[in-house]
Formats: structure tokens, sequence, C-alpha cells
């Protein structure tokens, strides 16, 4: 996959060269590149903002410099490249946007600072045939997109095959298939600070450590994020889950549409 990142701070994404982003680069997993957006600009001042339209606060970056920014760094045919523009009135990414975005071809990351991007250059992409999202990190404000690229691009990057050395770490972590958060870790040593871990964990017994480590996943769930329990389908849920779960408060909804309702 190659990935490139447009940014007016460009040295704001040296952290990619470290952990595995940065084995992935270097074992060719990953065609990582930075750019810096003022080397598109043709004044001497090097501007890449303006006063915006209609008046208020702050600047907005210009579409033009944009444009030719993102005509450079497109890579081939437009159906296999996302430009992703990380801000705050975007939708909210979640594990399925890393999910799907982890099979493209090439995704260009434009890092928009001040006021925003000119929203021209999201709708003259689109109707060139160029996947845009404009992604959202939460329900807050930060100064640029290069921190949401960054939580973005390792989001992504991570399910690139090969890049994790044990795939199967993937599977039950939080935000996965299974549509719950990861279930309570432990290592050595044993016993700390007056605490043990569980003693199923040392049974050898795998069974009984997956039925403890689902229930762990889903009382955390319902304490956590109950959203993501009204979420499930209850076709996916077996005898047990449906039993602990009505314990916590729900139950199969009385409409038969397959989700899970508070009791």
């Amino acid at each position: 996959m190659r990935v490139d990142v447009i940014s007016i701070f460009p040295d704001y994404l040296s952290v990619l060269d470290l952990s595995l982003v940065g084995k992935a680069r270097q074992r060719g997993l990953l065609d990582l590149r930075v750019h810096d957006l003022r080397d598109w600009t043709t004044d001497r001042h090097r501007t890449v903002d303006d006063t915006p339209f209609g008046g208020g606060a702050g600047m907005v970056m210009r579409p033009d410099v944009w444009g030719l920014a993102v005509d450079d760094v497109l890579d081939g045919d437009a159906a296999g490249t996302h430009l992703i523009v990380p801000t705050p009135s975007g939708e909210v990414f979640t594990q399925r946007h890393a999910e799907s975005l982890a099979s493209a071809e090439q995704l260009v990351f434009a890092c928009g600072r001040y006021e925003g991007i000119d929203a021209r250059v999201a709708e003259h992409y689109r109707a060139a045939g160029v996947a845009v999202h404009e992604l959202s990190i939460g329900d807050y404000v930060l100064n640029g997109g290069e921190v949401a690229s960054l939580v973005m691009i390792e989001a992504v990057a991570r399910l690139i095959p090969g890049m994790v050395g044990n795939p199967d770490s993937l599977v039950e972590e939080s935000h996965g298939a299974a549509g719950l958060l990861e279930y309570p870790v432990y290592t050595k040593p044993p016993s700390w600070a007056e605490l043990e871990i569980p003693e199923v964990l040392l049974s050898g017994h795998h069974a009984k450590i997956e039925r403890w480590r689902r229930d762990r996943a889903l009382e955390r769930t319902a304490a956590r994020r109950p959203d993501m329990i009204a979420a499930l389908d209850v076709a996916g849920l077996d005898k047990h889950d449906l039993a602990l779960l009505a314990e916590l408060g729900w139950v199969p909804g009385p409409d038969g549409d397959g989700r899970l309702v508070r009791a």
C-alpha cells in the first residue's frame, strides 16, 4: 500500500518511522511518503491560506495550492485511491473504516490547518472519481489534521497482511468482528500488589478460559459502551451470552429485529 501525507508541518509525521509502521516501511510493506504543502506554492511567501469569503475569524487553506499538491501525489487509477481529509466536522472514524481502507491501493491524507481546507477540494476530487472521506477521530477539535492522520494511518497499517507478527492478536481485540471491547489481560507475576490473577487463567482448560474471556468482554462492553451491546445481532449470541446479558439488563427486543434492548 502507498500512503501519502500532505502537511505544512512534515516533520510532525516523523514518528511514523517508529514502531511497527517504521518497520513496515523498512520491509517494503508500506510505501509511506510525507510531503510539504508549501512546495506547491508559487509566491515568495509560500502562502497556503487566505481570508474566508463571507467574513469570519481565522484563515482558510487555498484550493489552488491543495489541487496542485493532490494532483501530483495521486498515483494511477483514481478508483484505487482514497483522499482522506481529517476534520472535526467529518464522519467519526471507526475500526470498520480502518478495515475498509486497509485494502486500498493508495491513501492520501490532506492535513488541514487553521479553519480547514476550502470545501471545493473535496467536491472536486469526488467529481473526479476519487473516494473522498472527511473523517473525525472524536468530538473535539485539534490544531490540525496531523494527529488525526497519525491515528488513522496506524489503525489502517496494522491491518495490512504481514504488519503484525501474530495475526491472531487482531481477532479478539476491541472493536473487532465480535463487536465487543477486549477482555482484561494479565501476565507475570501472578501475584502483584496483593492482587491475584483470575484462577481460571492458570487452569490450562482452554474452553473455560475462552468462556471467561467472552464473559468479561460482554461485561466490560455493557458497562463502558452500551451502544455496542445495542448493536449486537442476537443471532450471533449463544445461550451463555444471552443469560449473562440478561443478568446485565439486556434482552432480545420484543419486535424481533434481532437486537438487544434494556430490560
